[in-house]
């Protein structure tokens, strides 16, 4: 049997695996589903079908502002959010070849939530579209802090996880702090920053928030996926990546770049919602194996469906509370981070 499907053009040629190809197809219909499901599910019950009608277009009227204006937004921001954490998650990983890595756990998702805080308590005057510019400032600022504390005659994976530890924890601590010490904030954007700091997609609207985060993924997903082929052969070892012609430093860091851009655009409208760029690629790698351009794609595609039913649960289990999503993705996401430490205790 063929494992593979090759597609060639004048341009470029490339490989897919069926079984890649196959776990992707599935994994879109997944989503498709979940959308069309959570959209339906809330105080007042629309059947799918009437949901699938409406966002056609050849609906009933009546809804349409439930689905439309209140609901739809939101499941695509599960969905944008979702998979730019997984991605961002898959990348780093990666980059430092350690399976306990991702944006949340070192840090790099507390820079980026301190970013979007100050912008949030001190900016809220200027345009919500600048509020990625503001979380990717801190999420590249600690990005070069633990690489600075973790490097001593090289960086180990142990070393790097554990600082990056301190410095999440540092970094929230900071954060809850500077909420609570701003006097002149207005109650109602203190209780925003608060909101954010559990990972909440509550109230978000189309114009305000989808149109600011879009651009971003459609721009940094399509890279990150070109770049997938370099993870590949950095996978062998420095030494055996250079001897094949790869640029090892200068990929790497257009790797670094694009995985923190995208932790700073998803956390920037999403919030602090921890351990899906953890789960997410350990559970695309067992699906399609190690090879980053099957890895990338489905890390996505589970990252938004996890954020597509830890949000469903949070917002119709305990009517008529909203509880934030993060608070699930976190209860889901803390023993697999904790299995993981013990699997991976004795590596270097």
């Amino acid at each position: 049997m063929i494992r593979w499907i090759t597609i060639r053009n004048r341009v470029m040629s490339y490989q897919v695996n069926r079984r890649t190809a196959f776990v992707i197809g599935m994994l879109i219909i997944a989503n498709l589903a979940a959308i069309v499901v959570c959209t339906g599910l809330g105080s007042l019950y629309i059947s799918p079908l009437e949901v699938a009608r409406t966002i056609l277009g050849i609906g009933d009227s009546t809804n349409s502002m439930i689905i439309l204006s209140l609901r739809l937004p939101r499941v695509i921001i599960a969905v944008l959010v979702g998979s730019a954490l997984a991605v961002a998650g898959a990348l780093l990983q990666g980059i430092v070849r350690n399976p306990l890595t991702s944006p949340d756990v070192i840090g790099i998702s507390g820079g980026a939530s301190l970013g979007t805080v100050v912008f949030i308590l001190y900016f809220s005057h200027v345009s919500v579209r600048f509020m990625p510019l503001s979380a990717m400032a801190g999420a590249f600022a600690t990005a070069f802090l633990i690489y600075l504390f973790a490097y001593r005659k090289g960086i180990t994976p142990m070393r790097l996880v554990l600082i990056g530890i301190g410095m999440a924890t540092a970094l929230t601590a900071l954060t809850y702090m500077l909420i609570l010490t701003a006097s002149f904030t207005p109650t109602a954007v203190a209780v925003k920053a608060f909101t954010f700091m559990t990972g909440s997609i509550y109230g978000v609207s189309w114009e305000r928030d989808v149109r600011t985060l879009l651009p971003w993924l459609i721009v940094l997903l399509p890279v990150a996926l070109l770049y997938a082929r370099h993870l590949n052969v950095q996978e062998l070892g420095d030494e055996v990546a250079t001897s094949v012609g790869s640029r090892v430093n200068v990929q790497r860091t257009i790797l670094l770049i694009i995985s923190v851009a995208l932790a700073g655009a998803a956390v920037a409208i999403g919030g602090a919602i921890n351990f899906i760029g953890l789960m997410a690629p350990h559970i695309a790698r067992k699906l399609v194996g190690p090879a980053y351009g099957g890895v990338i794609p489905v890390s996505g595609l589970i990252g938004s469906l996890v954020l597509l039913l830890s949000d469903l649960v949070a917002r119709t289990a305990f009517i008529p509370l909203d509880i934030p999503a993060g608070v699930f993705t976190a209860a889901i996401g803390a023993p697999f981070f904790i299995y993981l430490l013990y699997r991976h205790r004795n590596r270097a």
